[in-house]
């Protein structure tokens, strides 16, 4: 990471940090040093607690599973001896424009006859935002520097590159991660992201959305350090009615190393199932 100028996080200090996060602030925004976030880099992982949004306020909030239907994962079957499931999602979030209720439905009748149902990450396929918070089993590192913070998450080493302090450019490419900007108000980190790709998801049910996606975080520390809370407000013209938002929370583990971890190794064929297969590309680009 050196040489890009990011710091190990090992080794950095606080006090090199917000001194270089200070140089970084744009004309006019005065930055108190003293709150700006550190998210400690490669020392500590960030783990989820489960893999579901967490709906806040009042409001629509994210698609959640069906009344009916509670979701039962492996583990939880394990443990309590039910049977394990595939989500069924709630068709009655305002939220929804009629395609994408229509898109839930099918896949609804997909999971309650029996098929599987998990999205392309299961098959190496990239995450996606703002599904790439919702990754279960895999701690978020966090790496910081004055020109950008970069998010990694251990499967297929994914990385999102948050560019700080800078506007978006015009009309961005789309891809999976999309184009993320951010900036520091005061203890929390804002992620602003647009030009995302509508291959992906918008979480464990599927949902889908349109390339008007328009996401927005806030990453915060907790007063006591041991938790990471990622607030989102999403808009898409494209697919919802309205504006929602959610909350993720992550858990902090200390001494955890970042792993690699190679999605297409042993991965030929996902509990024998017949799902979409591993992305390939059999043309040379050199």
């Amino acid at each position: 990471m050196r040489g890009i100028g990011f710091w190990g996080a090992a080794t950095a200090t606080a006090a090199i940090a917000l001194g270089v996060f200070m140089a970084s602030a744009p004309p006019g925004f005065a930055q108190d040093a003293n709150t700006i976030p550190d998210f400690l880099g490669f020392s500590v992982g960030w783990m989820g607690n489960g893999n579901e949004w967490e709906p806040v306020g009042p409001g629509p909030g994210p698609v959640q599973a069906h009344p009916d239907y509670p979701y039962i994962s492996n583990a939880q079957a394990a443990r309590t001896g039910e049977d394990a499931n595939f989500r069924v999602a709630d068709l009655d979030n305002p939220s929804l424009q009629p395609w994408v209720v229509d898109a839930l439905r099918a896949q609804n009748e997909e999971a309650l006859s029996g098929a599987p149902i998990f999205d392309g990450k299961v098959r190496c396929w990239p995450h996606g935002v703002p599904v790439f918070l919702l990754r279960p089993g895999s701690p978020l590192f966090i790496l910081q520097s004055a020109d950008e913070v970069q998010i990694h998450l251990e499967p297929n080493s994914e990385v999102r590159h948050v560019l700080m302090n800078v506007p978006h450019t015009d009309n961005p490419a789309p891809s999976w991660n999309g184009e993320s900007v951010g900036h520091y108000e005061g203890d929390t980190l804002v992620v602003d992201t647009i030009g995302i790709d509508d291959r992906g998801f918008m979480d464990n049910y599927r949902t889908p959305h349109s390339r008007m996606l328009h996401v927005i975080e806030r990453y915060r520390i907790s007063d006591d350090g041991e938790m990471l809370e990622v607030g989102i407000t999403v808009e898409d013209q494209g697919a919802y009615t309205m504006p929602w938002s959610a909350t993720r929370r992550f858990r902090k583990e200390v001494g955890r190393p970042y792993t690699e971890r190679i999605c297409a190794e042993n991965n030929e064929d996902y509990f024998g199932y017949n799902l979409p297969p591993i992305p390939r590309d059999d043309t040379p680009d050199f």
